[in-house]
């Protein structure tokens, strides 16, 4: 029988045993169209960052409620068209609260509950 700390020590390796470090690659960034009316979305997304730094009244509410309708809009059709990208890139800070915040009025604006989502969800794979 081996004592407590015998047991608690951890294997050594050989001299001779080399670990090899791979640096891992970072994952390639899509094709962004800087161009026309993507150019112009990118544009205004930087504008309304800007300004809300300043103030939290930069941006009306029928002005916000007409950019997420539109947003919600065409990311549902791109999705149902077979794009496989998230609304949010990698990267982009949003914070866990300010997801949940917007997912929670989106739900609320086409009178869902989360349990109708959840359903959805499973029904979907999505």
């Amino acid at each position: 029988m081996s004592s407590p700390k015998a047991a608690a020590k951890p294997a050594r390796r050989p001299a001779s045993a080399k670990l090899k470090v791979v640096a891992a690659k970072p994952a390639p960034k899509p094709k962004t169209v800087a161009n026309g009316l993507s150019g112009d979305a990118i544009k205004l997304a930087d504008e309304i960052e800007r300004a809300f730094k300043k103030s939290d009244e930069a941006i009306s509410e029928q002005a916000m409620q007409k950019l997420m309708g539109a947003l919600c809009r065409v990311y549902s059709a791109q999705v149902e068209n077979g794009a496989k990208y998230t609304p949010i890139a990698e990267g982009q800070v949003v914070s866990p609260t300010g997801v949940m915040v917007t997912a929670s009025g989106l739900l609320r604006a086409a009178n869902l509950a989360v349990f109708e989502l959840g359903m959805w969800q499973s029904w979907t794979g999505r």
